[in-house]
């Protein structure tokens, strides 16, 4: 979209509009409201406090970090992605916001010692001996950005708001009673008497009459007309046409390499493990007994009052302290390091090398830089283009004559709303397939009659020329005869069942019994249960019927057509299993989960997120917030 609005900008008929623009400004006499746009850098406002741009924008790479890191770079961060990203970092931030104005208003406060020992107590910033490790917070606050205050203060806005929040969810809790019910019904088995009337089962019906089948054909237009039709050019000018036009001097590639150098630099990684002293001679001395044997290091390091910890796998970054990281790096695989001190102390460190530092040569890497830079010089040609395209277009021009003139892929189709011809095969287009949808969208948007115009989306550009509108009609029946016939039979047998299932139902009205009224008919019954409520491989009762089934009050009798049969079903039973408690578990095993325990500690949970949430409602409605959807949309637009 970006892209488009710049290629627009740089028309003629763009500068034109933007002067007159200018000018009527200028008349309505609101100068300084243009002077003072795009002076504002908060993304929002809660009671007038601030959320700033570069904050949000923090908060929403964190995030995107964090989602990377989690799904193991699988998350591909396309527009969608970022968008919902930016979004959930400024509510998340509002939301903050909201809450320190409520804690501020109650007076609420984190003493030292409370946040000292949950950083104490958190299991990441822990070694080996179960103690912190400030080795390991220190990577922790690395890896995530973060320096210790801000940290620090995160964490006592998270401590106040938890005291808040678990303050709101004390007691919410669900009646035992609710619980027995709520368990009672998902566990709730049922058994039903069942005649089930399948369509394929009914008999051929009588060959219809052309007058049948004329009204057939008419009563049913939807299915047998055929659909709209539309002739359209299309100018398209995209990578994967121009890319291959690109010429890619050996200079340039040079220049991309050194640009993006680290890219193919794969980074030396070693197993690191270390022990801490507070003194030099028993580091030493430790150091000496770790060379000569490498067992039992760990209780060896702590019979000697240090700490031993393993800090697995890491790159050379990935160490806080640049002595350590020196030291580390520059060992021999599997070496023991004399002791090095910083300000923790003294640390003796083995190195084990897991991963050998690499670096792809230029040579290695030219035909995948090649295609890079092609790509880049084939967007800034497609800009190029673009501008004269609308320009040429606004000036009359055909799509045929501007694609002729700007070299822009030319195609001329007749296609319907799916991409599909008049032979029902998909139309050629010289896209990717999974771009069809977009531009189809486009072209069937566009007005009858419409002056041609330039589109941009996953198809890169396309210039847009709707010639002719053929609409949807009914195909004439002798073109469609055979489809039609085949209609009409499956439509009678389906009408057949359908009265014979009605008959069923208005015999047990009039005061039979289901078994009794299927007899008569010459239909045989299903005795079927106990059964439960969920669709599955032990469930003989199809997923469509177990709905109506379970709505159906004691001998109640109902009808329930599906696509393929329809079923008259009895309610004959309703059963609800005895809830039995766990069995002891044996030596060694673990404790079988209560349901009873299990269903009330989720509707407690429930509950309590509900309670929550109305908490979050209201002290927001009580606040101002205010959202800068410009900023917004440019914070998920990086």
């Amino acid at each position: 979209m970006l892209t488009a609005l710049r290629a627009f900008a740089g028309t003629w008929f763009a500068k034109v509009l933007f002067i007159l623009l200018i000018a009527s400004f200028g008349a309505w006499g609101i100068a300084d409201m243009l002077r003072s746009m795009g002076t504002d850098t908060a993304v929002a406002r809660v009671d007038g406090q601030t959320v700033e741009f570069t904050e949000a924008q923090d908060a929403a790479r964190r995030e995107l970090q964090r989602l990377v890191r989690i799904t193991e770079g699988r998350l591909q961060p396309d527009a969608r992605v970022r968008t919902a990203v930016a979004q959930q970092a400024v509510e998340s931030l509002v939301n903050d916001r909201v809450l320190s104005r409520e804690i501020g208003r109650m007076h609420v406060a984190v003493p030292d010692a409370a946040a000292r020992e949950y950083v104490f107590g958190i299991p990441a910033f822990q070694g080996t001996d179960g103690r912190f490790s400030r080795i390991q917070f220190d990577s922790f606050l690395s890896g995530n950005g973060l320096t210790e205050g801000q940290f620090l203060e995160l964490l006592r806005r998270d401590l106040a708001r938890q005291q808040i929040v678990n303050a709101v969810r004390a007691g919410a809790a669900a009646p035992s009673f609710l619980a027995e019910r709520l368990l009672a019904w998902q566990r709730e088995q049922r058994s039903v008497r069942l005649v089930e009337l399948r369509v394929a089962d009914a008999p051929e019906p009588e060959a219809p009459t052309d007058a049948q089948l004329e009204r057939f054909h008419e009563n049913n237009a939807d299915r047998f007309s055929a659909p709209e039709y539309r002739q359209v050019a299309l100018g398209l000018l995209n990578a994967a046409i121009l890319t291959p036009q690109m010429q890619v001097t050996d200079a340039e590639l040079e220049e991309a390499y050194a640009a993006h150098r680290a890219r193919f630099e794969t980074p030396e990684k070693r197993e690191i493990q270390q022990a801490l002293f507070q003194d030099e001679a028993a580091a030493r001395a430790f150091a000496a007994t770790w060379r000569a044997n490498n067992e039992g290091a760990a209780a060896a390091a702590e019979a000697a009052h240090g700490i031993f910890s393993d800090l697995g796998e890491v790159e050379r970054s990935g160490l806080p302290v640049p002595e350590l990281a020196t030291t580390a790096f520059s060992l021999a695989d599997n070496a023991v390091s004399d002791p090095v001190q910083t300000p923790f102390g003294w640390h003796v460190l083995r190195a084990h090398i897991t991963q050998a530092a690499e670096t792809r040569s230029l040579d290695q890497v030219r035909d995948e830089l090649r295609t890079e830079v092609a790509s880049e010089k084939a967007a800034d040609e497609a800009l190029r283009r673009t501008n004269a395209v609308q320009d040429g277009l606004a000036g009359g021009e055909s799509v045929e004559e501007t694609s002729r003139a700007h070299n822009l892929q030319y195609v001329a189709v007749e296609l319907d709303a799916q991409g599909k011809g008049r032979d029902g095969r998909d139309v050629a287009l010289p896209i990717p397939s999974t771009a069809r949808a977009a531009l189809l969208r486009e072209i069937f948007g566009t007005e009858r009659g419409a002056a041609p115009h330039l589109a941009e989306g996953d198809y890169g550009f396309a210039a847009i020329e709707v010639k002719e509108v053929t609409p949807a009609a009914l195909r004439p029946l002798a073109e469609v005869r055979d489809a039609v016939l085949r209609a009409y039979v499956q439509d009678a047998r389906r009408r057949h069942q359908e009265g014979r299932a009605a008959a069923l139902i208005a015999a047990t009205r009039a005061g039979k019994s289901l078994e009794e009224a299927a007899r008569e008919a010459d239909i045989p019954v299903e005795e079927q249960g106990p059964f439960p409520r969920e669709a599955g491989a032990t469930n003989p009762i199809p997923r469509e019927y177990l709905g109506p089934i379970f709505e159906l009050r004691m001998n109640e009798v109902t009808m329930i057509p599906s696509p393929v049969a329809f079923a008259v079903v009895q309610l004959t039973g309703v059963t609800h299993p005895a809830v039995q408690p766990p069995a002891a578990p044996a030596e060694g095993e673990e404790a079988p989960a209560d349901p009873l325990a299990t269903i009330k500690r989720e509707t407690d949970t429930a509950i309590a997120e509900d309670i929550e949430a109305q908490f979050m409602a209201a002290i927001r409605a009580r606040a101002d917030v205010r959202i800068n959807q410009r900023l917004l949309n440019q914070l998920a637009a990086e």
